[in-house]
């Protein structure tokens, strides 16, 4: 996912992307996995890769308390954003959309632009955005096959030996 969203970036003119930047600001502790800044804009994103969503509530707070100190981060590597907004960028799959589908109000009213929405704004960044889309699966020669199921592996159950007799010169009973 880090490099299809790299190569994203890349495509893009005006941004700069940073990959897992670790922070430690009043006692909080992350990392986030991307910080991309658009210098003309003064724009700044953070971005947060899920190949499966586990928590709601957590990815609710970690995305809060990132926005929160992003500009604080940012401004240690020289960056002075205007606005500070938020990506959450989540791998599709059946799981994962079965998963959004039961906290779909909860997630949009916290990110409310979808994927189609976003790619237009990181062509034109002029605000703050709080957007939640998944990774096109078209994506998935970068991600090494696709998602897959997990295969679970058998043991195959042992053999039992059944001794039989090996036939051996007839001797007449006495």
């Amino acid at each position: 996912m880090q490099e299809a969203t790299a190569k994203l970036f890349a495509s893009l003119d005006g941004w700069q992307i940073e990959p897992e930047v670790s922070f430690s600001i009043y006692g909080e502790r992350g990392i986030i996995d991307i910080l991309a800044w658009h210098p003309g804009r003064r724009m700044l994103l953070v971005v947060e890769l899920k190949t499966e969503i586990v928590e709601i509530g957590l990815l609710l707070g970690k995305m809060d308390q990132r926005r929160r100190l992003a500009a604080n981060i940012a401004r240690q590597r020289g960056w002075d954003p205007v606005a500070v907004s938020t990506w959450v960028l989540i791998a599709d799959s059946r799981t994962n959309r079965r998963a959004l589908a039961s906290h779909r109000a909860a997630l949009r009213s916290k990110f409310p632009i979808d994927g189609r929405s976003i790619r237009r704004w990181l062509r034109h960044p002029v605000s703050r955005v709080d957007a939640l889309s998944f990774l096109p699966y078209r994506n998935k020669k970068i991600f090494g096959g696709g998602i897959r199921p997990i295969r679970r592996v058998v043991p195959a159950r042992p053999r039992t030996m059944v001794a039989r007799e090996t036939p051996g010169p007839r001797t007449k009973p006495a």
